[in-house]
């Protein structure tokens, strides 16, 4: 047999299992999505494993469990549910069981695993009962824009932020950074560049935006140009010995931490939905009943996820929505993030390479994503205020509260109440008064 028809069978067993054809995609496509999904969420790397160290977790452990327990997750996401999203420890959830679990409440790094892990079973059961189903599909369709409009704002919020362009003030609570740091300018010319390449549509321009920029970085000495093999290889791949099984779920319930699991529950379970919703919407997976296509296979993959990663070492697992930089490339199915979780598995010998890409290089991309996913905001009626508070209590207190989870709770209570309180209740699926009624708990813990 010839390469020729080896390469076309292989191309094609891929757009069989993938169902590529029939999302509009291809396997250019998809492998040059799933490479910009990595390269502008990759800085987790180094982000999670300081937070966990901060927690007292042993550093190189817990690089090696981040890693696997992404690459996993990415992996079983693509494969199972067909879904173009990369699924790692959550920032916002990784902040909380440092600092708050084990830093405020002086728990254990042990014990605070051992609250991930029953989380994650609590994932688990919400999912196969199709509790988690019930509700995003009784989310109201205001919200459900709302939610990706909010989290299209959280993005480029972050990318600013993470680009020094947008700084902590003691008056304003934020304010206008220095825009003459080499950090910010770097950012600025990477944000015309990679605008000049998407306005153009040059196939993959977001992901050479970020190499180029990377590049410029290294001239301008932000980033460290490479000296040698040691930069951009590991021959030993770092392994979570210390931080494998290592997880207290006895000491779980001698603390009696219900708050902490409840928190750590409601938190995840809406991130988790929102970036769903909010991805799901941009990559045009949505039906015309407005259910989310394998949204069944993807709950239960990051279930699974969630729990496997607190076995490994790391805080709770989720969808992150730096897949939408991905989703913004093309890509529309599980190979995305079958190509995703490969390049994250490389990293445990490349890591260094990978890490070389600094702040500033991503940051463009995500302030672009955050622009595209403004757009459906014409989709809400405005016209209606019973839907017009809600939907602009979620779009504006993601960004503000600085969480996806956050923005929704307020949206999902303010809805429920202004519907109540004008006379529409019976407008409100039961299921919403009883999540209203949960998040107002959240708030109160």
């Amino acid at each position: 047999m010839s390469s020729n028809n080896v390469s076309t069978g292989s191309t094609s067993s891929l757009d069989k299992f993938f169902k590529l054809s029939e999302n509009g995609t291809t396997v250019k496509t998809e492998i040059i999505a799933g490479i910009t999904t990595f390269i502008a969420s990759v800085y987790i790397l180094a982000v999670v494993p300081s937070m966990l160290g901060d927690a007292g977790m042993p550093k190189d452990s817990a690089i090696a469990a981040v890693i696997i327990s992404t690459t996993f997750a990415t992996i079983l996401m693509g494969l199972y549910a067909n879904f173009p999203v990369v699924v790692a420890p959550g920032l916002g959830l990784s902040a909380f069981f440092a600092y708050t679990v084990c830093g405020a409440m002086g728990l254990s790094w042990q014990t605070a695993l051992g609250a991930v892990f029953l989380s994650g079973i609590v994932f688990i059961i919400l999912t196969v009962t199709k509790v988690r189903q019930l509700i995003i599909d009784c989310v109201p369709e205001c919200l459900k824009i709302s939610i990706g409009v909010g989290i299209g704002l959280f993005i480029a919020f972050i990318g600013f932020k993470n680009a020094g362009v947008i700084v902590a003030d003691q008056s304003n609570f934020v304010g206008l950074g220095d825009l003459k740091t080499p950090g910010v300018v770097l950012f600025l010319i990477g944000l015309a560049l990679s605008s000049l390449l998407y306005a153009k549509q040059i196939k993959g321009g977001l992901l050479i935006g970020i190499l180029a920029t990377t590049v410029i970085g290294m001239f301008m000495g932000i980033t460290k140009v490479p000296a040698g093999i040691g930069d951009f290889f590991n021959i030993i791949p770092p392994v979570p010995a210390e931080t494998f099984g290592k997880l207290d779920i006895k000491g779980v319930f001698s603390y009696g931490l219900f708050a902490v699991i409840f928190s750590i529950t409601i938190v995840d379970l809406f991130d988790n939905i929102g970036t769903l919703i909010g991805v799901s919407r941009k990559a045009k997976l949505v039906g015309k009943d407005g259910k989310i296509k394998n949204l069944d296979k993807a709950l239960i993959c990051d279930s699974i996820a969630a729990t496997a990663g607190s076995v490994l070492g790391t805080s709770t697992v989720t969808t992150y929505i730096e897949s939408a930089t991905g989703v913004s490339e093309g890509g529309r199915t599980g190979l995305t993030a079958v190509t995703t979780g490969i390049l994250y598995l490389l990293t445990l010998f490349f890591a260094p390479f990978f890490l070389l890409i600094p702040t500033q290089a991503t940051a463009p991309v995500l302030v672009i994503v955050g622009i595209l996913m403004l757009g459906e905001v014409v989709s809400i009626k405005f016209d209606d205020f019973t839907e017009a508070l809600p939907a602009f209590l979620t779009i504006i207190l993601m960004p503000l509260t600085f969480s996806i989870a956050q923005g929704i709770a307020f949206g999902f209570v303010g809805y429920t109440v202004i519907k109540l309180i004008t006379g529409r209740g019976k407008e409100v699926h039961p299921v919403m008064y009883v999540l209203a009624v949960c998040f107002i708990i959240h708030f109160m813990v």
